[in-house]
């Protein structure tokens, strides 16, 4: 029987060879031919219109990664589109395995129609942006993004040691998570130790879990210290974080966002750190990005910005790998997805 052909396209990030090495390494039933194509992302940003089928956010040319699959059954996609004018081109594509968090880049519609099924590698980066949510909670409390900034301005900040002005330990807060999927759940583990209290809101999840109090979105921006953001984007949930939800949260509250930037009203945001309605903002992924060079919330002193690296990490890479391989083995063995997003 010859070999079932994979098409393997990455970019910087997503390494194609880390996929390979992933593939080699296991007891395929049946002997793979892989071919590799490396995008040039993040080095060159994705591409936000529209180009059929609702897809969005891509990188590179539609007719050009069409020609690189080719006659693969088999495709590991990052951030390449797959449109339905795309799949005219590709009648031997069968089986697609999405590393990426949400399929944006691709036409479910038009895919579920081929009857191609599609697998994803859901929580490959739960612990890495988990991991950073912490570190960026803890730049704002213990005051290391204040202190950092004034002694690059030649200010030594003694006044970070005033008790009107020193930086909090977690033991004395309440943390809240909003979205308790995989990064929230893992978040709230890694807090554990810092004896904080642990308050999650998500309609969709039973949280049994004695050392998390679940509780309503309301309940929990009024009582939280510290708001954290790790909701996936849906109807449901963009725009959550409005007006009236910053003025529900204290005024020393701070607002952490490791998840996108849709799920936040962005002009009432800068509103209330203007005004104080909230202290301050941690924001790692825009509504826009990059965000333009005048964005009114890069004005501001108390929002710490990063460009959207809370899941960028090494970690990430080898779990999604690992993953992807392990859905290309059941599929050649006739076996189920382990994370199905379209099973014909």
């Amino acid at each position: 029987m010859s070999a079932r052909k994979v098409a393997i396209i990455g970019d910087h990030f997503m390494l194609p060879d880390m996929f390979q090495r992933a593939l080699a390494g296991l007891p395929a039933p049946q002997a793979t031919e892989t071919r590799s194509l490396q995008l040039q992302w993040p080095d060159v940003p994705m591409r936000e219109g529209d180009c059929g089928g609702g897809v969005s956010e891509y990188v590179g040319d539609p007719d050009e990664v069409a020609r690189f699959i080719g006659d693969a059954e088999i495709l590991i996609n990052h951030l390449a589109p797959v449109t339905r004018a795309m799949l005219e081109q590709l009648p031997d594509l069968k089986f697609i395995v999405i590393t990426r968090g949400g399929p944006v880049n691709m036409d479910l519609k038009a895919l579920a129609q081929k009857s191609i099924a599609v697998a994803s590698t859901p929580g490959r980066n739960a612990s890495a942006v988990a991991e950073f949510a912490v570190g960026m909670i803890l730049t704002e409390t213990r005051r290391i993004r204040a202190g950092h900034e004034g002694l690059r301005r030649g200010q030594w900040r003694g006044d970070l040691y005033r008790a009107d002005s020193v930086g909090d330990e977690l033991a004395d807060l309440s943390v809240g998570i909003i979205g308790y999927g995989k990064i929230g759940a893992h978040l709230a583990r890694l807090l554990r130790p810092f004896n904080c209290r642990l308050l999650a809101a998500d309609p969709h999840v039973d949280i049994s879990n004695d050392a998390v109090r679940q509780v309503s979105q309301r309940t929990l921006l009024a009582e939280s210290d510290i708001v954290v953001l790790a909701a996936r984007v849906t109807a449901e949930t963009a725009g959550m974080i409005g007006a009236g939800q910053l003025q529900r949260m204290k005024k020393t509250a701070l607002l952490v966002n490791v998840a996108r930037g849709p799920l936040v009203d962005y002009g009432a945001l800068y509103e209330a750190l203007a005004k104080n309605t909230i202290a301050a903002a941690v924001l790692d992924t825009f509504s826009v990005e990059p965000p333009a060079p005048d964005w009114p919330l890069l004005q501001l002193p108390n929002v710490t910005l990063t460009p959207h690296i809370a899941g960028a990490s090494r970690r990430t890479i080898k779990i999604a790998a690992e993953c992807a391989a392990e859905e290309v083995r059941r599929y050649l063995a006739g076996e189920p997805p382990l994370n199905p997003v379209i099973h014909p």
